[in-house]
This record gives C-alpha cells, sequence and structure tokens, in this order.
C-alpha cells in the first residue's frame, strides 16, 4: 500500500521546481528508478537504512522498498474549481490520494512574479482551501439534490441519514470550514469515505524558502505558516525547492556531502515523505531472505493477518501463524540464527498487532 500525496500550490512558489525534482529522484540507487504513470504523477522509493541493512545482510536477488507516489496538481488559480486554467482537470486526479502537500511560496525574489503580486502565504493558503472547499461543495450538493426529495419523503433510514450527513457537510462548506475540522464520528467518516472530498484530507503546509533561510528561525513567513497550521491542527515542512533540484543531479555520495555541508541529515523530500507517514499513522515491516529483501507499508493498528493480505489476499485468507523478529533484534544480534537462539523469534497468530521494524515469515494454508 504505496503512499499516495497531492501536491498543490499558486503558479510560482515553488511547486513546479519541487515536483521536477521528485521526478528525477532515485533514492535508493538502482533499486526503484523513477516511473512515470501519468505526465503528472512521480513514484520515488521511500528511503529506510533498515532496508540498506537487510540487502548487506541477506545479499538477495531482488531488493524491493516500499513507495511514494506524488500527483502535481499544477498551479491553481482562483476560479479552478470552477474550471478557470486548468484547476478543475487537476483537481479531479487529487481525489484519490492519502495526503495534500500545500506548497507555500515564503521567499522573496524579484525575479519571480508572485501571480498575486506580493508575497503572502496566509492569503496563498486562503485561495487554495476556498477552491478545495467550492470543489467539494460541488459534490455534496450534487448528491444531495439527488437524494434530498427521496429523503424528505422516505422512511428509508439509511436515505435519511445520508441525507442528514450530506447537510452536515453542506453547512460546514458553506461556512468555509473544511470537511478535516469537522467533529465526524467514525461511522459519518465511513459513510463519506467513497465521495473523497478534498477537504476530508489530511495537509502538510509545504514552506518554500531561500537556501539562505533553509536552516534560519527568523523567517516571518514561515512564522505565518506555522501559525495557521498550528490553529487547523495541521504540519509544516520547511524545505528549498531549488536546493532539492539540485540534489537530484548528484550521486549518492554527493549528495550526502552536500547535505552535511548544509548542515542536515536528510532531504527535504525524505522529510515530507516522514512527515507524510506521521500524518496518516503508517508504519513499515519487512520480508527477507536470499530471493527479496522488501519493505511493506501498513496502517499502525493493523493485525498480522491484515498485514499478510497487503502481500497477497491468500495470505489473510489461509493465515495460521507469523514468524517474527524484529529489526532492531537482528542489527544486534547480527543474523537469523543468532536471534533465534537467543530465543527474539517469536510466533505470533491472528490477534498479534503489528510493530514498525517487524521482520515477518507468514505461515498460511489455503
Amino acid at each position: 500500500m504505496g503512499l499516495k500525496a497531492g501536491i498543490v500550490g499558486l503558479p510560482n512558489v515553488g511547486k513546479s521546481t519541487l515536483f521536477n525534482a521528485i521526478t528525477k529522484q532515485n533514492i535508493l540507487a538502482a533499486n526503484y528508478p523513477f516511473a512515470t504513470i501519468d505526465p503528472n504523477v512521480g513514484v520515488v522509493a521511500v528511503p529506510d537504512k533498515r532496508l540498506n541493512y537487510l540487502d548487506k545482510l541477506y545479499s538477495p536477488k531482488s531488493l524491493v522498498p516500499t513507495t511514494f507516489e506524488f500527483t502535481d496538481i499544477a498551479g491553481l488559480v482562483k476560479g479552478a474549481s470552477l474550471g478557470e486554467g486548468l484547476g478543475n482537470k487537476f483537481l479531479s486526479h487529487i481525489r484519490e490520494v492519502d495526503a495534500i502537500l500545500e506548497v507555500v511560496r515564503c521567499f522573496e525574489n524579484n525575479d519571480i512574479i508572485h501571480v498575486e503580486s506580493n508575497v503572502d502565504p496566509l492569503r496563498d493558503i486562503e485561495i487554495i482551501e476556498v477552491e478545495l472547499i467550492l470543489a467539494d461543495l460541488e459534490v455534496v450538493e450534487t448528491r444531495f439534490n439527488k437524494i434530498g426529495k427521496k429523503a424528505a419523503l422516505s422512511k428509508d433510514k439509511e436515505v435519511q441519514k445520508e441525507a442528514s450527513i450530506l447537510t452536515k457537510l453542506k453547512d460546514s462548506l458553506q461556512k468555509n470550514i473544511p470537511i478535516r475540522r469537522l467533529d465526524l464520528t467514525q461511522d459519518e467518516k465511513n459513510y463519506i469515505k467513497s465521495f473523497n472530498l478534498l477537504t476530508s484530507k489530511p495537509v502538510i503546509y509545504v514552506a518554500n524558502v531561500s537556501e539562505d533561510d533553509l536552516f534560519s528561525n527568523t523567517n516571518e513567513f514561515v512564522d505565518v505558516v506555522k501559525k495557521y497550521a498550528m490553529d487547523n491542527n495541521a504540519e509544516v515542512v520547511s524545505i528549498c525547492a531549488k536546493v532539492e533540484s539540485d540534489l537530484c543531479d548528484m550521486t549518492e555520495d554527493e549528495k550526502n556531502e552536500f547535505l552535511t555541508e548544509l548542515g542536515c541529515s536528510q532531504s527535504g523530500i525524505e522529510k515530507l515523505i516522514q512527515a507524510s507517514y506521521e500524518l496518516l499513522g503508517l508504519k513499515t515491516f519487512f520480508t527477507a531472505g536470499v530471493d527479496e529483501c522488501r519493505a511493506w507499508t501498513f496502517k499502525d493498528g493493523m493485525k498480522a493477518p491484515e498485514c499478510a493480505g497487503i502481500i497477497h489476499t491468500d495470505f489473510e485468507r489461509g493465515f495460521i501463524k507469523a514468524e517474527v523478529m524484529s529489526y532492531t533484534d537482528l542489527e544486534k544480534y547480527g543474523s537469523e540464527k543468532a536471534v533465534k537462539e537467543s530465543g527474539r523469534l517469536r510466533l505470533e497468530g491472528k490477534d498479534y498487532i503489528m510493530q514498525d521494524g517487524d521482520i515477518c515469515y507468514f505461515r498460511f494454508n489455503v
């Protein structure tokens, strides 16, 4: 279950520079090259040093990281929800993503003209928010118009229930309140899941700064974005799209040296992936052997059979047991055999809740 994130932003905020850098990325060199699905979709490997360790230990025929998919929505403008520019087309693409990464310009540069004439991150955020809200409102109102009269005349509880939920959503959107800020029950969340509403998705604000401001704590634009994000229970990641663009043309050694000179242990893209994982409650388990070492993404709280089903539905259907050892133990003892001899290799049943870093072998019978 690779993660999907949609990148949004106004024109000339650095979004295209960031996306172009992403599409050139090859974080685990030679293991998972960038793949083009559509002209506006890029896939990169999720960096994980644990997978590199497994590669050295097992020397597998195949090394497969989990992936992160970025969908670019081009530069949104006022009226995008009504079809202005290319907004309407790209808004439809974003409905399938797990999270939204909103790039916000937080740098001054007279050579790069802002579409709204001056740099104002709060205004830019509000423009994007309004367009996403209007797009959602159209979806909700269209659905409500189809069932509203039926709900008023019918005694069907399911129809009445949907009408009630749609009314709640419509009232919120008409007040410019995104769906993610509503206090919805789990039942209501499940009910509207198929609508793929844009404003129901979690947001990470990507503060695009200049190279000089990348490690500065004095950028007033970033402070504004952080304050807004805090008030709206959202995350902020500061990056420099230009630096990311420079990194993608470097070898792995050059990249590491460049990041060290900047006093940074991770690239901005790696920070985005990590923040997205945390935001969405995602973890990683591994399967390892001489044929293949592979990373798998799962939702925090998933049980062993569900995680087995990520590999293949037959694994979940016929699940018997899971042989489990932690990555920490494998690194500590140095081999599978040593982990087993130390008594740290476990057999887990159907109620076992998978942990980040678990290395598993699933026993099943169908």
